[in-house]
């Protein structure tokens, strides 16, 4: 898979940079507003684009050369973040610049997301799907784990300004590894021809699956309550720990280094089963919950090892469930559909869950993370344990080849 070690290699040099502007902006707005809410609103911006044209996006990104796509996505990007970076650095920026510059990321989000999620299924077989996504989450939660350390040592010592700056100087490293791409080596599809219909066909064609069905309910629901990390570890961190944008730094790479276990356990795995996804999303609850009450920073570090393991589990696990298991004219659709519920909850849950923490506290913000997703997935127990026994009557699925449409366990 040589294109995919390229793509990869570029990929880890620009997620740190990613983790490192999240941190600061989400501190940034916090420091700009002292509120809850305020940093609430800034992620919703973020994913209102994907909330309202993400299913367009997918078409696009069905209809476009998926490597293009992805470098002018990442182009953009960089010069999003070199222009937070001038603003806070010249000490100019205001709440407003970082609301409407979070939009626009949000607007590259848009095609960004489907497209780097569907290229991965030009550049590697069916059979490395569920490990090449799993080196997508562990690269992704490196980042997410060195990232927000460093990016709290920054703040700390130099302000917010210089974290932007890196991460835009960071897109350089993904930028040239597309580049590097060959192309004639790609597993392209055929693009979709334009006709009417094609984003509510999508649409369609999960409703009438019940796994895929059940999964987009339980991604739905966990990305709503539990998955507001940038909204209730920021409060959290100051409120509950007493600490500032270091401790909230420590507190998101503890959950990193849970994820890139998490990312590097489900590497081998050769099966995908919505059942799976329930018992991590279980798992995702109970850990939220003991989180809710823990009574200081070393408990909550280690809780937070413990909510990133579950966390990327449900999440890969997810992703590759509806790479493996739609047609290859749908996958941009599909994807962008499963983005559109991850990203496109935040607008109503970050502002939500930022609320509930002003009012009741993040302790309560967790709790209410955890004991959501636990009743969905208590709602979906019937409808699973059906799709198990079906399963476990028809037998070991057959080998999955590109564009074959089967029904995952």
């Amino acid at each position: 898979m040589p294109n995919y070690r390229t793509f990869f290699a570029g990929h880890a040099v620009s997620v740190i940079g990613t983790w490192m502007q999240r941190v600061a902006q989400d501190w940034l707005v916090l420091e700009l507003s002292d509120s809850a809410v305020a940093v609430g609103v800034a992620a919703a911006l973020q994913a209102v684009p994907t909330l309202l044209f993400g299913v367009w996006g997918g078409v696009l990104v069905d209809r476009l050369d998926r490597r293009r796509t992805i470098m002018g996505t990442q182009a953009a990007s960089a010069v999003l973040a070199a222009v937070l970076a001038a603003l806070t650095l010249t000490g100019t920026v205001q709440l407003w610049m970082v609301f409407g510059l979070a939009l626009g990321l949000g607007l590259v989000t848009v095609l960004d997301v489907p497209a780097r999620q569907a290229f991965v299924t030009e550049m590697v077989g069916p059979e490395d799907y569920v490990n090449a996504q799993s080196l997508n989450s562990t690269i992704h939660n490196l980042g997410r784990l060195l990232g927000p350390a460093a990016a709290g040592i920054l703040i700390a010592s130099a302000g917010s300004g210089l974290a932007f700056a890196v991460n835009a100087a960071s897109f350089v490293g993904v930028l040239l590894s597309l580049w590097r791409v060959d192309a004639h080596r790609l597993r392209r599809s055929a693009p979709v021809p334009r006709r009417r219909g094609q984003a509510m066909e999508s649409l369609r064609y999960v409703w009438h699956r019940p796994d895929l069905r059940a999964c987009m309910l339980l991604v739905a629901v966990i990305a709503l309550f539990g998955q507001n990390f940038r909204v209730v570890l920021p409060l959290f961190a100051r409120d509950a720990l007493g600490g500032g944008a270091a401790t909230y730094g420590w507190l998101t790479s503890a959950m990193g280094a849970g994820a890139v276990i998490g990312a590097l356990a489900n590497a081998g795995r050769e099966r995908i089963s919505s059942w799976s996804l329930l018992l991590w999303a279980g798992g995702f609850s109970v850990v939220s919950v003991l989180l809710a009450g823990a009574p200081g920073l070393v408990v909550a570090l280690a809780l937070l090892v413990g909510l990133g393991i579950t966390n990327i589990s449900f999440n890969t696990l997810a992703r590759v469930l509806l790479q493996l298991s739609v047609d290859a004219s749908m996958q941009g659709r599909v994807i962008a559909l499963h983005a559109t519920v991850f990203l496109g909850s935040t607008p109503i849950g970050g502002p939500l869950l930022g609320w509930v923490c002003e009012e009741f506290g993040s302790r309560v913000g967790l709790l209410l993370s955890g004991l959501a997703p636990a009743a969905a997935a208590l709602a979906l127990l019937p409808t699973l344990r059906r799709l198990r026994r079906r399963a476990e009557v028809a037998g070991p699925p057959a080998v999955v080849e590109p564009g074959t449409r089967t029904t995952p366990t």
